[in-house]
């Protein structure tokens, strides 16, 4: 027989199906010894499913709910309101109401109480649905009681619960209702306590928010609340509002607003000893459920009751160092321009290849850089290797350093501290002192590392088994030692350095800002630039045949190109694009991370772009874009140098010049080799191991090829060895992944879980202007699009981007917009690199640029000087 109502001694977590979130954690807290909780029960969700059984017109509207898009909201407005107006008009069953009114006698039948609505949805660690149901304050009598608990079973369907499911991918026929009925207590004061700061996610500092009478103004946001923040027992800040209004019982029943007395309005809700008390309590709670909680509390006769605990979902996960001490942490995506999560195999894979520790955390890597920061020998150049690559990490670090609170300075190491310490730091020296003035030394590399990635082509094709993965962690390593090899770190140190030279020279000498941006365009070596232009080849080579062009405009599968052969001019279509993923079809957006498809295996994704080239190009541009950029270059350094010529020592500064600009030509274009380099033999692992999935699917072990993706590597090779596997370890870390998509990373965040913002500090912006980093100079306006997947590409010629971040694999769209803006990257990452290679004036490392900037609206980039203008 079901039980229609269960006692807070009889809910806990393992009974969430029948109790729902709210009722389940309530009854967690009222065994907690020391937490006052007010009596209550749950009804169970087997009553909601005896009322909806009786409704047998819900199934038809259900389905037609489900079918339903969130931008559907007229409908969903519609669809839901039938289905309430259904709920609350059927008849509660009568021995569903007997077990109601039963537990209402026992605790007193004309006591006042507050009826909440508890899905099983609801309060879970990734989907709070808070405020997505109704509660009900000092309802009186079985009558109103009964006629409230239909009220709550029916908010299971307002708009917005229905439509925040939708958003978050939950079963409308899969979430029940179930009703907490709980003993009103009337307060003096009231609020909500977080156990970790909900603004900087510091998980050491509680966060208490307090006003006079019951808290539902302050939940509703009619009234204004005290704020106090309190770490270790200690209050270290309040803020006391003005407190006009507050939410009271009414006798009889319900609740009204009323004004506070003008001598109590701007009284403390809560003494410093009542804080610190609450905070200790939100403390054991956390404590018992193990994750941060947000805590509805009440103040009555000087003694705490908690009313509802709920987990906080919006918190970023830490990275574990090992140990209790202070660490801090910063976003390996923020520097590889991938700041999406990343699947389980991904990140072991990338860990794998580091030259370092990396620490997952949210599906993102990131590193510990508190040795480096504590140490007064390395800091300087640490930071200025930071603001390098983005000076928002940089600000963040200078404000935890400068706080001294966080951050303990190692003493200082006499042989460390030696000249030649400088700017840059020694590593920097090291590595271009490894280098001569000569181009061939970056043909030299290349040459190596293509031989090394057709002798691990023909070393993997025997290898199966456990052998194959011992062969993969031999082969890691080679790459690791190509990749870290002085004269490779140096060819790219020695471009690099050029640049930041050149840029600091020709501003000292000539007032000159960024000449490097310039004189960076059409050099030679750089694969990823090349990339984009040899499509607008494989558009050359399309162009003259009509049907494959109206073929390719309706292709919606990957295997178009066995089909392209029987058209006239398929052939030739066909050869132009093998020919291109047999070079770049390693490629994907997000490529650090192995479980991503790739071009070869999707070669849908370039279609589009494609024919973006066949419409908005005339034949040969590829050719004519890098000989007017290589021009471009050649003026430049020639105006340069004239110029330098007339200053005071002016023929040794013009050599000194053209030396670093023949060196930046040489070794700049060489930076984004190594990463093509890790991609290529990405490639060629994730073939081996797909070979070793298709085996463990025939063995039955797991059902599809893409269940290996959410194994690390150990696990996996594991997995092969046993040919055993958790399948709820699967579903786990699918939901895992979901969630982590839902999860904004941050570029900085300490082991308190704080995370620190950086800002930048200009004054001499225009009004309105959007701030970040000039990377690629020149002004230009045009028409923002505002894309967050490179498959919904749709540009036009002269069209400006606006993203969160650019990887390789969005270089073919370079050459058809005129201007860059992205959220996430510094002076050396892809988008910038490219972006100054074709002339594109860029500002990167703008934050929230994809919210602040709308699409179609028109902007002016200025790449110069580093801001956005909004001119529409």
């Amino acid at each position: 027989m079901r039980a229609y109502v269960l006692g807070f001694q009889e809910a806990d977590r393992t009974r969430i199906r029948d109790v729902g979130g709210k009722g389940a954690s309530l009854g967690e807290l009222a065994r907690l010894e020391g937490i006052r909780v007010p009596a209550g029960f749950c009804v169970s969700t087997g009553a909601f499913e005896r009322v909806m059984e009786g409704a047998p017109s819900l199934g038809e509207l259900l389905d037609r709910l489900s079918r339903l898009r969130a931008e559907d909201r007229d409908a969903i407005r519609e669809r839901s309101a039938e289905i309430r107006t259904i709920i609350e008009g059927t008849a509660i069953p009568a021995d569903v109401q007997d077990a109601i009114t039963r537990s209402l006698v026992e605790l007193g039948e004309q006591a006042a109480y507050a009826v909440r609505s508890s899905a099983t949805a609801e309060d879970l660690p990734g989907a709070s649905f808070a405020g997505q149901q109704d509660t009900y304050l000092n309802v009186i009598g079985t009558p109103a009681i009964l006629e409230h608990i239909r009220r709550c079973w029916a908010s299971l369907f307002t708009e917005r619960a229905v439509s925040y499911r939708i958003q978050h991918g939950f079963d409308h026929r899969k979430v029940h209702m179930a009703v907490v009925v709980q003993k009103l207590v009337v307060p003096q004061a009231a609020g909500i306590l977080f156990t970790a700061d909900p603004v900087t996610s510091n998980r050491k500092v509680s966060s208490i928010e307090a006003g006079f009478g019951l808290g539902e103004a302050l939940v509703s946001g009619l009234a204004s609340a005290d704020r106090y923040k309190v770490r270790n027992g200690h209050v270290i800040e309040k803020t006391v509002a003005t407190k006009k209004l507050a939410t009271w019982a009414v006798e009889g029943g319900g609740t009204e607003e009323r004004a506070i007395a003008p001598e109590r309005q701007s009284r403390p809700a809560l003494t410093d000893e009542q804080i610190v008390r609450l905070e200790r309590l939100g403390r054991r709670i956390e404590g018992h459920f193990g994750h941060p909680q947000d805590i509805e509390w009440c103040l009555v006769d000087e003694a705490f009751s908690i009313v509802q605990s709920r987990p906080i979902t919006t918190l970023y996960p830490i990275p574990d160092a090992g140990d209790q001490g202070n660490h801090v942490f910063l976003s390996v995506g923020h520097q590889q321009m991938m700041t999406d999560p990343m699947k389980p195999l991904g990140l072991s894979l990338f860990q794998l290849t580091a030259a370092g520790r990396m620490l997952a955390a949210g599906g993102r890597l990131f590193v510990d850089a508190t040795k480096q920061l504590a140490s007064p020998a390395s800091r300087d150049a640490f930071l200025d290797l930071a603001g390098r690559s983005d000076p928002l990490i940089k600000d963040a670090l200078v404000t935890l350093i400068e706080r001294g609170d966080f951050i303990e300075p190692l003493p200082v190491d006499p042989a460390a501290a030696r000249p030649g310490q400088g700017k840059q730091g020694s590593a920097s020296a090291h590595f271009d002192a490894q280098v001569e003035d000569d181009p061939a030394i970056v043909t030299g590399l290349i040459e190596r590392s293509q031989a090394a990635l057709e002798e691990l082509k023909r070393g993997i094709q025997a290898r199966t088994g456990t052998a194959l993965f011992d062969f993969l962690l031999e082969d890691i390593q080679q790459l690791k030692k190509s990749l870290f090899d002085p004269r490779s770190m140096g060819a790219i140190m020695a471009g690099m350095n050029a640049s930041w030279w050149l840029n600091e020279k020709m501003m000292a000498w000539l007032g000159e800002k960024n000449v490097a941006d310039t004189l960076s365009q059409s050099v030679s070596n750089n694969i990823t630039s090349e990339m984009g232009l040899a499509l607008l080849d494989v558009a050359d080579a399309i162009r003259p045949y009509p049907d494959v062009v109206a073929y390719l405009q309706n292709v919606k599968h990957d295997g178009f190109l066995d089909e392209l052969v029987a058209l006239d001019g398929g052939q030739q279509a066909r050869d132009a694009i093998r020919a291109y993923l047999h070079r770049y079809g390693m490629r994907c957006a997000g490529e650090i991370d192995i479980t991503r498809a790739r071009w070869s295996e999707k070669p849908t994704t370039l279609v589009p772009l494609i024919l973006s080239n066949i419409k908005n190009f005339e034949p040969h541009a590829g050719e004519r874009r890098f000989e007017q950029g290589r021009q471009e270059a050649s003026q430049q350094a020639r105006a340069l140098l004239d110029r330098l010529r007339q200053l005071p020592d002016g023929e040794q500064k013009a050599s000194e010049a053209r030396r670093m600009i023949d060196r930046l030509r040489s070794f700049i274009g060489y930076r984004e080799y190594p990463k093509y380099a890790i991609v290529n033999r990405y490639f060629v692992y994730k073939q081996a191991l797909l070979r070793e999935a298709e085996r463990l699917v025939q063995a039955s072990v797991i059902r599809d090829v893409e269940d290996i993706d959410y194994l690390t590597f150990d696990e996996l090779r594991e997995v092969v060895r046993t040919h055993r596997i958790d399948d709820q370890v699967l579903s786990q870390r699918r939901a895992e992944h979901e969630l982590n998509k839902k999860l904004t990373p941050p570029r900085v965040i300490t082991s308190d879980g704080e995370i620190v913002a950086g800002a930048y500090k200009r004054a001499d912006l225009p009004a309105g202007a959007i701030v970040g980093l000039a990377v690629s100079s020149g002004v230009v306006e045009g028409r923002a699009r505002v894309l967050l997947d490179m498959a919904d590409a749709d540009l036009e010629p002269g069209d400006i981007l606006v993203t969160t971040f650019t990887d390789p694999s969005w270089t073919p769209l370079f050459v058809s917009i005129k201007g860059l803006v992205t959220e996430v990257g510094g002076l050396m990452t892809h988008g910038a690199v490219i972006a100054r290679e074709y002339g594109l004036p860029a500002v990167v490392g703008v934050d929230n640029a994809t919210r602040l900037i709308r699409d179609g609206q028109r902007i002016r980039v200025h790449g110069t000087d580093g801001y956005v203008e909004l001119l529409t």
